[in-house]
């Protein structure tokens, strides 16, 4: 459902709030720290800069850093600035009359998609790092690891 730039983009984000020192770091430890190829990357943090959810610092101690709290950005504006969620405007197929109103399969992947765009939005990057019931994103949980036999 979600692109890979999208997941990528997530990834980086959710990364970058996590940590608890929030000084500008390069491409290359966040690409390790998120397990995203370092080119990849390179490019997905150059459309969430455009998109002002992230920065960077050029020079000693320069690279990326997030603009806003994590509070403040959704998981929505994410997804957004890196491959806008499609909505169904019109008839795909172009029909004639279908053009005041969506057919009812259309109608109903359009509600659809709406549900999807609803949850994300009410979902903020502070949330999934703070969701105690889950395990936290990109961190292997202790009690998911095998613990030596006594």
């Amino acid at each position: 459902m979600f692109s890979r730039t999208a997941e990528y983009a997530l990834r980086a984000v959710v990364w970058l709030a996590d940590r608890t020192d929030s000084s500008p770091l390069g491409v290359q430890p966040i690409a390790a720290g998120t397990q995203v190829p370092q080119s990849y990357l390179a490019k997905v943090l150059q459309e969430l800069s455009q998109a002002g959810l992230v920065s960077s610092r050029r020079g000693v101690g320069g690279g990326y850093f997030l603009t806003r709290l994590p509070a403040e950005i959704t998981v929505l504006d994410v997804i957004n600035a890196v491959d806008p969620l499609q909505r169904i405007t019109g008839c795909p197929l172009g029909l004639k009359s279908h053009r005041h109103a969506m057919c009812a399969m259309h109608a109903r992947l359009d509600k659809a998609a709406a549900l999807v765009e609803e949850t994300l939005r009410a979902s903020t990057i502070e949330e999934l790092l703070r969701t105690p019931e889950r395990p936290q994103p990109m961190k292997e949980s202790v009690s998911t690891l095998s613990r030596p036999s006594r």
